[in-house]
C-alpha cells in the first residue's frame, strides 16, 4: 500500500507524467487515492522520471539518480504489481511505465491479490471511471480499441482482412497467454456476477510481448494456439463481444466482454457510441420474422436492440425490435441468439482502417488531443542521447 506524504501535490509529478499519455488521467481526489493505493512513494518518485519510450536501467538511473542496484529492486516490485513492463533482449531489459488505461488499473485485477485492500480499489475505480474518466477514454476522434466480428456471421459478399479476423490476429502473434478479466474480477469485489454467466478466470487473451510479460509476472498463463481459439469459441458461445487494439500489427490482446461488466461496453451505453472502433458492420432486424421476443436485447452488449421506433403496431403480438446502427458496433453477437433466423450482418459506412502500430495509434490520439509536442521532444531527446552515446 502507498505511503505519500499526504500533502495535496505529493502525486503531481506522477500524474504530469501519466497524463503525457494519449490517454491520460483526470486528477481528482479519487484518482490521488487510488494511485496512493497503487504506489509506494518511490515507486510514484520513479514512475515520473519515466520517459515516454522505454528506458533501459542506465538510463532510468541517469533519469532519477538513484543507485542502480536500489533502483533494480524498484523496477522489479513495480512489474510485479504491473506498474512497469520489463522486457529482455538480447541480454538488456527494456522498462517501460505502464499508463493509467489500459494498463495498471486493468493489472491490479488481473491476479488475485491480498496486497491490497481490493474491495476498495474496486468501489474507487468504478467511481473514477464514471465521474472523471470517461470522456478522457472514450472523446478522441480515433479510438484506442476496436470491435472484431464473429466471422460466421460476415456476409458471404463481404472481404474483411486479416487484422479483422479473432482466428487470425491470435494465429498471427507466435505467443498468447489467458488470464483474469478485470472487469469481471472488478465487479466480484463488489459483489456482484455477470449477467451472461461469463467466467472471470481463463477468458481474456493476451498476445506476443505483453503475453510473455504478464505470463512471467503471475498475471496470466501461457496457452497453446489451439487453447486460445477455443478460448474464442468459448466466448461466441456465451455471446461475447471480442476487443482488440485499434491497430493493423500484432494487437496485444483479445477481450471477450459483456453488457454488465465489462467497461467499455459501459462507456458505448453511456452515450459514448464512437468509444470503440466498429467492424464496418451493422446488425438488422427482418421484421416478418421477428416476433419481439427479447432474446436478442439481452445478446446485445452494448443494448443496441428494441422496440421499433416512431411505428404504430394493431397490437402487441405485431410488434417487432429494430437495430440502433449509430450504437451497433457489428459484432454479431446477437445474431446467433435469434432462433428464428431474424437477425443478420449488413456492410455499414463505419468501418476505418486501424493505423499500423500501436506508436502510430497514440501520436494520431496525441494529435488529436493536442498533446503531440513532448511525445515527440522525448523521442528527440532519446536519440540524440544514443548518438552522443555512440560518439
Amino acid at each position: 500500500m502507498g505511503h505519500h506524504l499526504g500533502t495535496k501535490d505529493s502525486l503531481v509529478p506522477l500524474i504530469d507524467r501519466l497524463n503525457k499519455y494519449p490517454i491520460g488521467l483526470v486528477d481528482s481526489a479519487k484518482l490521488r487515492e487510488i494511485l496512493n493505493l497503487l504506489f509506494e512513494e518511490r515507486e510514484a518518485f520513479v514512475a515520473s522520471r519515466f520517459p515516454l519510450e522505454e528506458a533501459t536501467l542506465t538510463e532510468l538511473t541517469r533519469a532519477t539518480g538513484m543507485d542502480a542496484t536500489e533502483l533494480t529492486q524498484v523496477l522489479d516490485t513495480m512489474a510485479d504489481k504491473g506498474l512497469v513492463m520489463d522486457m529482455p533482449y538480447a541480454g538488456t531489459t527494456y522498462y517501460l511505465l505502464m499508463p493509467g488505461l489500459i494498463g495498471f488499473f486493468e493489472f491490479t485485477f488481473m491476479k488475485h491479490r491480498a496486497d491490497l485492500p481490493m474491495a476498495q480499489l474496486a468501489t474507487l475505480m468504478r467511481e473514477y471511471l464514471e465521474e472523471s474518466q470517461a470522456k478522457e477514454f472514450f472523446g478522441s476522434k480515433t479510438q484506442l480499441t476496436r470491435t472484431l466480428a464473429y466471422e460466421e456471421h460476415i456476409p458471404v459478399t463481404s472481404e474483411i482482412a486479416t487484422y479483422e479476423r479473432a482466428r487470425e490476429i491470435i494465429r498471427e502473434a507466435g505467443f498468447g497467454a489467458v488470464g483474469i478479466c478485470y472487469c469481471r474480477h472488478k465487479k466480484e469485489h463488489q459483489g456482484k456476477t455477470c449477467a451472461k454467466g461469463a467466467p472471470t478466470e481463463g477468458i481474456c487473451i493476451s498476445l506476443g510481448s505483453a503475453a510473455r510479460f504478464l505470463s512471467r509476472r503471475g498475471f496470466a498463463e501461457p496457452r497453446t494456439e489451439a487453447e486460445l481459439l477455443k478460448v474464442i469459441d468459448r466466448a461466441r458461445d456465451l455471446r461475447l463481444t471480442h476487443v482488440t487494439d485499434n491497430i493493423r500489427e500484432k494487437p496485444s490482446f483479445i477481450c471477450n466482454c459483456c453488457r454488465c461488466c465489462c467497461e467499455l461496453m459501459t462507456g458505448v451505453q453511456m452515450g459514448f457510441h464512437d468509444g470503440i472502433a466498429k467492424t464496418g458492420f451493422t446488425a438488422v432486424i427482418d421484421p416478418d420474422r421477428c416476433d419481439y421476443c427479447g432474446t436478442c436485447f439481452s445478446a446485445c452488449n452494448v443494448k443496441a436492440i428494441g422496440l421499433a421506433k416512431g411505428r404504430t403496431f394493431a397490437s402487441a403480438k405485431d410488434r417487432f425490435a429494430e437495430v440502433k446502427e449509430a450504437v451497433c458496433l457489428g459484432c454479431g453477437a446477437c445474431v446467433s441468439a435469434c432462433d428464428k433466423g431474424a437477425l443478420r450482418l449488413v456492410s455499414a459506412n463505419n468501418r476505418s482502417i486501424p493505423p499500423p502500430k500501436k506508436r502510430d495509434l497514440f501520436i494520431r490520439i496525441l494529435r488529436e488531443k493536442g498533446r503531440l509536442g513532448p511525445f515527440v521532444a522525448s523521442r528527440l531527446r532519446k536519440q540524440l542521447r544514443r548518438v552522443l552515446g555512440r560518439a
